[in-house]
C-alpha cells in the first residue's frame, strides 16, 4: 500500500500538469540490485535475474492495473548491464579524479558463512542464516570521497527553498558541520595521546572522565597487557553486534568499562579515568569525548551509575549550586563560570572564545572545525551488484578496465550459496584476465557496488533511455534537468537524496550537466498504517492493493488513498473510508447517466447561479490545491460540487440545462486526474473526444466568485410568507427593497401600514405592519 500511495501522488501531479498543457516526463524504473534479490535467490535456489526480472513483470501489471501513466519507453532497469555500465563509467572518472579509492576498513564477519553481513542481517549478534556470532573483521574496502563535497552538499542546502525544513535539517545535521576546539589530553605514561574534539570548551574544568568509542582504532594496542584487557574486549565484541541507533536512544541504559588507563586534564593536570562506553560513536569528532557530568545529561546519568565524579563548573543564572550532590541533572544551560581557574566570573558564552585561545597559545588544544559525514564505503562482497571495474596486476598496481571493455558483466547462470565469501571470487573465467596496460596476468576485482549507487543518478538516464555513446545526452539533460517534482518517504530524506546531491555536482564538474541540485521541490509522503502500526509481512497486517481493486475497482483505491489525509502524515487503513469513495464515484456515474437520459428542465434560476458561482469556486481550488499537493480538500471541494448539482435538480433527478450539463463536465475533468478509468468512461458517454487526458484544464472566471447567492426568508409579522435568494454582498437597503415588491408579499401587506422592516442577515427579512 505505501508504493501504491507513492505511485498514485506522482501519477496525479502528471496528469494534471498534462492537462494544463505541459510537456511532462513521468518515467518508472526499477532499482533491482541488492540483497533482498540474492538472498532470495539463495533461499528458492534460483537465479537472481530470474527472480529480479519476474518481480518487475509483476510490478508492471500492477503498475497497469492502478493506471500509471508512466512513460514505459523510458524505463530503466539497474540491473542491465546497458544501464550499469554507465555506474562503471561514472565509477571509472571518480577513480581518476582521485574520488573513489581502497582503504581498510571493519566489516560483520560471519565466520560460519564465511562472508560479510550487513547491519540488518546480524540479529542479536548472530548470523541471520546460520546463527553463528558475529566478528568484526578489517577488509580492504572502495570508498567514495564524498567529504571532498561536503561545503557545497551544506551550503546548497540553502537554495532548496522547495524542500520540507525537516530533511533540510536531518541533512544538515547528518554532514553535521562543527566549530570547536580539538584537545590534546596525554595518557598518565606521556606515550600517548587522546585527541578529543568537543564545541563546549567552556566545560573543560569540569571533564572528570575520557569516553572512547567501542571502534576506536589504537583501543586494542592501548589498553594492550593490562589489567583490564579482557574485560575491554570482550564488551567491544558485544557491543559490535548492536544497531547503532539502540546506543544513540536516550532511553536506554549506557553500558561501558574501565580501560585501566588513565589521562591528564591539561587545563588543571588532574588525573582522570578512561572508559569505553557504547553511547560514543566512530562518526562524530574523533571516537573520543571528554565527559562533563555536571553540564551533559548522558555523562550525567552515566557518572551516576558507575560513581564516576562530578565537578560544577557554570553556574546558571540566580543559583550557587557548586557541590555535585546538590545536582539532580545535568545543567546544560548558559551562565557564570566556576571552578575555571583564571576564567571564574566570565560568561560561559565568551569564557569559550577566550578557553580557546589560551588553550592555542599553551599548545594544548587548537581550534578546529569537524565534520560528521563520512567517505562513503561502496564495496560490497556479494554477487548482485555492478562489479567495480578494476584490474590488480602485479608489475602494474590498480588498472582500470578501460572504457571501451565496458561494461563489466555479470557471470550468469551462476549458483549462489551466500557463503565462504564473494561468489565472484569463485569464478575463474571472470576472475583471471589479462592487465590492460602490460598485457601480463592479472585477476579482476571481485566486489560489487553498493545499490545507493544505481539510484545516485538514475533520473539522467530517463532523459536518454537508449543512448549508448554515454550515461546521457547533454541536451536532453539540459532540456528535462533539474527534476521538477521528487516524490519520496522520508527514509530517503539523508542517504539516497545525499548521495543523488553528490553525483549531480560531480557530473556538474565533469561538464555534463550545468546545474547543482538534482530535485527543486520535494515531497515526502507518510506511511500507510493498520490498526496503527505501519503495514509489515512480520506483523500480519499487510492489505495486498489487488484484494481492493478486485472488489471496488483501481479508481476507488486511488480515491480513498488520495482522500484519507494529506499526503505528507501517515495514513490509516479504513474499508468504511474505501466504501465511501466508492459510493461517491457511483454518484458521480449516476450524474453523468441522468444528463444523457434527461430531457430538457427548467429556465435558469437563481439556484442556476450559485451552481455556476460554485463551479468556477470549485475549479479554482481543486486548481490551487492540487498544486500544494492538498489532495483531500480538492476531492472534498468536487464532493461539495456533486452534492450541490443533485440539491438543485428537483427530487434528485438531473434535468438537462448549461449550467447543470457544465458543472457535471467540469466534476468529471477535475476528477479525472484522481480517478482516469472511470472519467474516461463518463467523458465518452457525454460524447467528448479525445480522451480525457488530452482535455484541456478547465479556467475559472474570476467574475462568477465576487459573489454568492444566499437563500432569505421573508416574514410579514413574524410568520413565514414568502422566500427570495440574494446576492450575499448586497446591500441592506436594496434587500429592503426586494422584499417589499415580491409578488407575495405586495398581497399580504395591501392597504396595511408597514411600519418597519428589520432585516437579519444572511437569513431574514421581517416586514412590521399595522
Amino acid at each position: 500500500m505505501g508504493h501504491v500511495r507513492n505511485y498514485t501522488i506522482a501519477d496525479v501531479a502528471a496528469r494534471f500538469k498534462w492537462m494544463q498543457g505541459l510537456n511532462v516526463m513521468h518515467p518508472i524504473g526499477f532499482d533491482a540490485f541488492g540483497q533482498p534479490a540474492e538472498n532470495a535467490a539463495i533461499k528458492n535456489n534460483s537465479d537472481p535475474a530470474a527472480w529480479t526480472y519476474q518481480c518487475i513483470e509483476w510490478m508492471r501489471q500492477e503498475m497497469r492495473r492502478l493506471g500509471f501513466s508512466y512513460d514505459w519507453k523510458r524505463e530503466c532497469i539497474t540491473c542491465a548491464p546497458e544501464y550499469y555500465r554507465w555506474n562503471q563509467w561514472i565509477f571509472l572518472k571518480m577513480f581518476e579524479k582521485g574520488l573513489a579509492y581502497k582503504k581498510p576498513s571493519l566489516v560483520n564477519w560471519c565466520p560460519g558463512c564465511a562472508t560479510t553481513l550487513a547491519n540488518e542481517e546480524v540479529i542479536d549478534g548472530g548470523c541471520w542464516r546460520c546463527h553463528s556470532e558475529v566478528e568484526h573483521r578489517e577488509l580492504e574496502q572502495w570508498f567514495l570521497k564524498i567529504t571532498e563535497y561536503k561545503e557545497r552538499l551544506l551550503d546548497d542546502l540553502e537554495s532548496l527553498e522547495h524542500w520540507p525544513q525537516k530533511v533540510l535539517a536531518m541533512q544538515q545535521n547528518w554532514i553535521g558541520k562543527s566549530q570547536g576546539v580539538e584537545i590534546f589530553f596525554k595518557l598518565e605514561d606521556e606515550k600517548s595521546t587522546i585527541n578529543v574534539f568537543t564545541t563546549r570548551v567552556d566545560t573543560i574544568f569540569g571533564a572528570t572522565y575520557i569516553v572512547l568509542a567501542p571502534e576506536y582504532p589504537v583501543l586494542p594496542a592501548l589498553i594492550k597487557g593490562n589489567d583490564q584487557e579482557r574485560e575491554v574486549l570482550a564488551f567491544i565484541k558485544k557491543v559490535a553486534s548492536q544497531p547503532k541507533s539502540q546506543r544513540l536512544e536516550e532511553t536506554v541504559n549506557k553500558e561501558g568499562v574501565f580501560s585501566g588507563i588513565f589521562a591528564i586534564n591539561p587545563v588543571n593536570n588532574k588525573k582522570i579515568p578512561v572508559w569505553v562506553a557504547d553511547y560514543v560513536l566512530m562518526e562524530y569528532g574523533t571516537g573520543a569525548i571528554m565527559a562533563v557530568p555536571a553540564h551533559d545529561q548522558r555523562d550525567y546519568l552515566f557518572a551516576k551509575q558507575h560513581k564516576l565524579p562530578i565537578t560544577v563548573v557554570i553556574q546558571g543564572p540566580g543559583t550557587k549550586v557548586e557541590k555535585p550532590e546538590e545536582l539532580s541533572e545535568a545543567y546544560e544551560g548558559d551562565g557564570a563560570q566556576v571552578n575555571s581557574g583564571q576564567f571564574d566570573g566570565l560568561n560561559n558564552q565568551a569564557a569559550k572564545e577566550k578557553i580557546a585561545q589560551w588553550m592555542e597559545k599553551e599548545k594544548i588544544g587548537h581550534v578546529t572545525t569537524h565534520w560528521r559525514l563520512r567517505d562513503w564505503l561502496v564495496s560490497r562482497q556479494r554477487y548482485w551488484g555492478t562489479p567495480i571495474p578494476i584490474i590488480y596486476c602485479e608489475k602494474c598496481g590498480l588498472v582500470p578496465v578501460p572504457e571501451k571493455d565496458l561494461p563489466v558483466k555479470l557471470p550468469e547462470n551462476i549458483k549462489i550459496s551466500g557463503k565462504e565469501g564473494s561468489p565472484l571470487a569463485k569464478i575463474e573465467a571472470f576472475v583471471n584476465v589479462k592487465c590492460p596496460k602490460c598485457k601480463g596476468k592479472a585477476r579482476r576485482d571481485t566486489d560489487t557496488m553498493a545499490t545507493f549507487i544505481d539510484s545516485s543518478w538514475y533520473f539522467l538516464r530517463y532523459c536518454s533511455p537508449d543512448f549508448d555513446k554515454g550515461p546521457f545526452k547533454k541536451e536532453d539533460a539540459k532540456y528535462w534537468m533539474s527534476v521538477d517534482q521528487y516524490i519520496g518517504g522520508i527514509e530517503h530524506a539523508i542517504l539516497h537524496l545525499l548521495y543523488s546531491r553528490f553525483f549531480t555536482k560531480f557530473l556538474k564538474d565533469l561538464g555534463l550537466i550545468d546545474f547543482d541540485e538534482p530535485f527543486k521541490r520535494l515531497l515526502t509522503q507518510g506511511m500507510v498504517l493498520k490498526d496503527g502500526a505501519v503495514m509489515s509481512k512480520s506483523k500480519g497486517n499487510v492489505i495486498d492493493p489487488d484484494t481492493v481493486i478486485n472488489k471496488y475497482g483501481a479508481d476507488t483505491l486511488r480515491l480513498f488513498i488520495l482522500f484519507a489525509a494529506p499526503p505528507e502524515v501517515e495514513l490509516e487503513y479504513n474499508e468504511r473510508a474505501i466504501e465511501g469513495s466508492w459510493k461517491f464515484l457511483n454518484r458521480v456515474w449516476n450524474l453523468v447517466l441522468q444528463i444523457v437520459e434527461a430531457g430538457a428542465g427548467a429556465s435558469e434560476n437563481a439556484a442556476s447561479g450559485e451552481l455556476t458561482r460554485l463551479t468556477h469556486f470549485t475549479i479554482k481550488k481543486v486548481t490551487q490545491d492540487l498544486e500544494n499537493f492538498k489532495f483531500n480538500t480538492a476531492i472534498s471541494a468536487l464532493m461539495e460540487l456533486v452534492n450541490e448539482i443533485y440539491s438543485t435538480s428537483p427530487g434528485h433527478q438531473v434535468t438537462r440545462s448549461p449550467v447543470i450539463e457544465e458543472a457535471i463536465k467540469t466534476v468529471v475533468v477535475l476528477l479525472a486526474p484522481f480517478t482516469p478509468h472511470i472519467c474516461e468512461e463518463m467523458w465518452q458517454i457525454l460524447g467528448n473526444k479525445p480522451v480525457i487526458s488530452k482535455a484541456s484544464w478547465p479556467k475559472f472566471d474570476e467574475r462568477f466568485l465576487k459573489s454568492k447567492i444566499i437563500p432569505i426568508v421573508i416574514q410579514v409579522n413574524g410568520k413565514l410568507r414568502s422566500k427570495i435568494e440574494v446576492d450575499a454582498e448586497m446591500e441592506e437597503g436594496d434587500i429592503k427593497e426586494l422584499a417589499i415588491n415580491d409578488d407575495k408579499i405586495k398581497a399580504w401587506i395591501k392597504d396595511k401600514n408597514v411600519r418597519q422592516v428589520i432585516v437579519v442577515k444572511d437569513k431574514l427579512v421581517n416586514i412590521v405592519c399595522a
